[in-house]
């Protein structure tokens, strides 16, 4: 992964013919603490997203299903199709992100490092784009 402030994280899969299972811990399989879950189902074919946020970070996980998540930092982007329920897209603070091409059956957990707060949302492109670059040039 190129972009500053995002990651990969390969959960680990327990199991055997009977099934699987995937242990996720606070501070010790994802880099902070878990404050807030959720989870995005039923998409019909839109894009969702497009936001920042300045201080929350999160980890992305297609449960069910697949997803393709477009990350950008202010000059780099990539496309990250998660489709394993055992990996896990972290994104930090100041990464732009849109979500697209949902799978009928997905099921994207989000683990966020604090409640929901509307102020720590930038939802303006070109505001982000000025941000962004104070940011990350430091």
């Amino acid at each position: 992964m190129k972009l500053i402030n995002c990651s990969l994280i390969e959960f680990k899969k327990i199991g055997s013919e009977k099934g699987y299972l995937t242990p996720i811990e606070s501070n010790n399989d994802i880099p902070f603490e878990i404050k807030r879950i959720y989870y995005i189902y039923d998409v019909p074919n839109v894009r969702r997203g497009f936001h920042s946020h300045k201080d929350l970070e999160q980890v992305l996980i297609a449960i069910k299903g697949k997803v393709k998540i477009l990350i950008k930092n202010g000059e780099k982007e990539e496309i990250v199709t998660l489709e394993k329920p055992n990996e896990g897209l972290y994104i930090g603070p100041m990464v732009w992100r849109e979500m697209y091409d949902f799978s009928k059956d997905c099921v994207l957990l989000v683990l966020a490092s604090e409640l929901y707060d509307e102020s720590d949302y930038i939802r303006d492109y070109n505001k982000y784009l000025e941000m962004s670059n104070k940011y990350f040039s430091n």
